[in-house]
């Protein structure tokens, strides 16, 4: 009886736990999602009611279902039960798959990191246009209260953007504990809503039968695909049930979307149909329409508090994608802040918050409303999810270990789908698709652009400098060489090649330290490495020594910190009694440059508004020597 009753008393605390992560990832995973019954029906109907002349019914239920089985096949089947699974040791998210591919593969593989980059980009559109469209949506319900409202919409949009811009310094910590229970409301008002007009007109239940789906898109030809492309906007935020597993978990993730954002999305649109079905007038705006007059201001606030808590989620996923990309070395060195003490995963990028706030303000002084950005919304999600289709069935087969036609079988069904909704939404490039394809493109330039003028840098350095051995054997027979007291670290990511600070600091110095450390970081392609894994000493003579620091790519580098383990391998660190001394490339675009004019250019200002090594490594400015040297790319 005691073990029965210790049991059940461990059990409470487990489910206790779980209640508290799933009520978190609501809050922060669904915001998203859970603000698309805003204008996703509203812009299906739009654009079926505007080419037959109204509202049909058989429109109505073939686009419910169409929705529906969207949120069924495509959220739950393939992210909630499929890709869930997919975890780099706990991590999504794009850039997470890409490396749990390439070690899948046991080598660098071209098509699969160029598919990794791609995926990247069009996230930085999704996180662009997310909070224009959601703050927009949310405050033209505005207009059902005060038809006068309408020229204070975008002035209020922008100032409610700006708001959330300026506030990400100060961290998310205070308010991200009401995420959950804002949005647990906003799920519980639209699910009963929603329950109320179905329950007036339950003949919209008829969309469960996914025929209706089927003969819409077949039966109405380049309509079809129009509407499936807007219909699509039901499914935005999918990503980010991968993206953020590494924050809650698997489990949780899929406990909110089963039992509290599916259902209550269900219902919220299931409603809107009927609704629509009952009173054509309401297609205007049929989500706000769901509610009396007399709960209109009370839901507007409440579906603005939940718009930017999505646009809160998309922002810090930015900044999360941006630190991974920084460390797998696909982006240039930013200044990266940690805004919480307790929760390592809460940081802060300047670069990227300024940027990207001018960027949403743009698109809303652009646009005006949200129906003008719908159309600028589908492209970036359904190409990441193509990527994402994609890369899953490399690690179903090679991580995995599936048999080909298993890995194939399983994720080409929905790789079909993702490429049905992307054909779908490229038809509406001219109308504001251009707007997230240029956001890609440019992201996808700038990486790229990065990686191939590090390459070129590397392979010059490699060009240049001295293999070790052979430094050592020079420096052994030369007796002009002074002692200095001290240790002297030198960066380096070649650790066989004496590094140009080393070299250039003998040119000048004629001396070397007692102690000479070469320093290497190297990126795993695993999000995080144990703090016993993290430092690799080898002895080259009783003066040089190579250190390895080995980190995650979804860690942030802190060098004092990790040498002072150095201690437990017989090497004594003191911080006060070494300098690190850095080498400072200028470039310039040689005669015959192995790069474009013009991405040459483009190298340069990236890197010379990178983050220097000190500021990103997080050593003290008061130990580094920095010694400046030339290089023609």
């Amino acid at each position: 009886m005691a073990s029965v009753d210790t049991q059940i008393a461990d059990t409470q605390p487990r489910r206790a736990g779980m209640m508290s992560l799933s009520l978190a990832a609501l809050g922060v995973v669904y915001g998203d999602i859970g603000t698309s019954p805003l204008y996703a029906f509203r812009e299906a109907m739009a654009a079926a009611g505007a080419t037959h002349g109204g509202v049909a019914r058989e429109d109505v239920l073939g686009l419910l279902s169409l929705i529906l089985w969207t949120l069924l096949l495509i959220v739950t089947a393939k992210y909630v039960l499929i890709l869930l699974r997919a975890d780099n040791e706990g991590e999504g998210g794009t850039l997470s798959l890409l490396a749990l591919a390439q070690r899948a593969m046991g080598r660098p593989n071209r098509l699969i990191l160029v598919l990794g980059l791609i995926g990247a980009a069009l996230f930085y559109g999704d996180a662009t246009i997310t909070p224009a469209i959601s703050v927009l949506s949310a405050i033209e319900g505005l207009k059902l209260v005060t038809p006068g409202v309408d020229p204070y919409i975008q002035p209020m949009a922008i100032a409610i953007i700006i708001g959330l811009f300026l506030v990400q310094s100060h961290g998310t910590q205070a308010v991200a504990r009401w995420f959950g229970p804002i949005m647990l409301i906003w799920f519980m008002v639209m699910a009963a809503a929603g329950l109320n007009w179905t329950i007036r007109n339950p003949d919209v239940l008829a969309a469960l039968n996914p025929i209706h789906a089927l003969n819409f898109v077949l039966g109405n030809g380049r309509l079809g695909l129009i509407v499936l492309g807007a219909a699509f906007l039901a499914v935005t935020g999918a990503e980010a049930l991968y993206a953020d597993m590494g924050h809650f978990g698997r489990k949780p993730i899929q406990l909110a979307w089963l039992f509290v954002a599916f259902p209550a999305l269900a219902l919220t649109y299931f409603g809107q149909g009927a609704l629509v079905l009952s009173n054509p007038a309401a297609m205007v705006n049929p989500f706000f329409h769901l509610f009396p007059g007399w709960a209109l201001l009370p839901v507007v606030i409440l579906a603005t508090m939940a718009t930017i808590i999505a646009s809160q989620a998309v922002i810090t996923g930015a900044y999360s994608l941006t630190r991974q990309a920084v460390q797998l070395r696909m982006l240039p060195r930013m200044k990266i802040r940690h805004t919480s003490d307790e929760h390592e995963g809460q940081i802060f990028v300047p670069g990227v918050n300024l940027w990207l706030m001018i960027a949403v303000l743009a698109l809303v002084m652009t646009f005006g409303n949200s129906s003008g950005l719908a159309s600028a919304y589908g492209i970036s999600v359904t190409g990441a999810m193509v990527v994402t289709a994609i890369l899953a069935m490399v690690v179903a087969r090679k991580h995995w270990g599936l048999p080909l036609w298993a890995s194939i079988g399983m994720m080409l069904p929905f790789l079909v789908l993702d490429l049905t909704f992307l054909g779908a939404n490229l038809i509406k490039i001219s109308d504001g698709g251009y707007v997230s394809l240029g956001i890609a493109a440019t992201m996808l330039i700038l990486m790229t652009s990065w990686m191939r003028g590090t390459a070129i840098v590397l392979a010059k350095d490699r060009e240049a400098e001295l293999p070790m051995a052979s430094l050592l054997e020079q420096v052994n027979r030369s007796g002009s060489i002074a002692t200095v007291p001290g240790t002297a670290v030198f960066l380096t990511s070649t650790p066989d090649l004496a590094p140009s600070a080393l070299l250039h600091s003998l040119k000048h110095f004629k001396s070397l330290h007692e102690q000479n450390v070469i320093l290497t970081i190297t990126t795993a392609e695993v999000p995080r490495v144990a703090q016993t894994e993290r430092v690799r000493i080898e002895e080259i003579d009783e003066r040089f020594r190579r250190v390895e620091l080995i980190y995650g790519y979804a860690e942030e580098p802190d060098v004092p910190r990790a040498l002072l383990q150095c201690r437990r391998q017989g090497w004594k660190f003191d911080i006060m009694a070494t300098s690190f001394i850095l080498s400072r490339k200028r470039l310039r675009i040689a005669t015959r440059s192995r790069m474009p004019g013009w991405q040459g250019r483009l190298f340069i200002t990236l890197s010379r508004n990178a983050a220097g090594a000190s500021d990103y490594f997080r050593i003290p400015a008061g130990r580094v020597v920095e010694i400046g040297a030339q290089m023609n790319i």
